[in-house]
């Protein structure tokens, strides 16, 4: 799959929001590209979820890790539904909807483009980073940088030592606006004009 991408053409890398299992491993390996190459990569919610699933494969070893919505009988189910919601078959019905608090964890890359330590973003999903994998991603270099206080819910994730790589369970562009961009897409949009700047240089 890698040869669909050429570095000298790409700047950053956008994985947006979105359900079910149509073009998944293509995202994957996207995310792939852009984690090992060092492209900037912005993941906003099925984002999130596909570049866990690529981070546990590939960066921790967890061979066949997927999400239960894409593989029911995965070995290694990095991304999940939550347990209350297992029961209820109306999709409308089990969405974490509207908006939550989000902790950013102190020095990390998101707050300083925030500029705070505390935020409130409005989300659109039903499946959730499971837990007991948290450990093992932080082991291999994810860095959870933003947490639900109340939940301990995964909201944010980044990459410390890669140039730009950030991803939101929530979705930031329900807050942005073409005259007032939400600061994560005006800081994504600086570091691949700069990638773009220092690979022409």
């Amino acid at each position: 799959a890698r040869a669909y991408f050429n570095k000298n053409k790409i700047d950053g890398i956008l994985v947006p929001g979105g359900f079910g299992n149509r073009g998944i491993e293509g995202k994957i390996s996207a995310i792939n590209y852009a984690r090992t190459e060092g492209i900037p990569l912005f993941g906003i919610c099925l984002g999130l979820q596909t570049s866990i699933i690529e981070f546990a494969r590939n960066a921790c070893g967890l061979t066949g890790a997927n999400s239960n919505e894409f593989d029911p009988t995965t070995p290694h189910p990095v991304i999940s539904l939550l347990i209350e919601q297992e029961i209820v078959e109306w999709k409308g019905g089990t969405m974490r909807l509207g908006a939550y608090k989000c902790a950013l964890l102190p020095g990390s890359k998101i707050a300083a483009i925030y500029g705070t330590d505390s935020v409130m973003e409005r989300h659109r999903h039903r499946y959730e980073v499971t837990m007991k994998y948290l450990e093992t991603l932080e082991r291999g270099g994810l860095r959870l940088c933003g947490i639900n206080p109340q939940t301990n819910l995964v909201e944010a994730i980044e990459i410390p030592e890669h140039p730009w790589f950030i991803c939101t369970q929530y979705h930031p562009e329900f807050k942005s606006k073409p005259t007032a961009a939400h600061p994560l897409f005006r800081d994504f949009i600086r570091a691949s004009i700069e990638a773009a700047g220092k690979r022409k240089s």
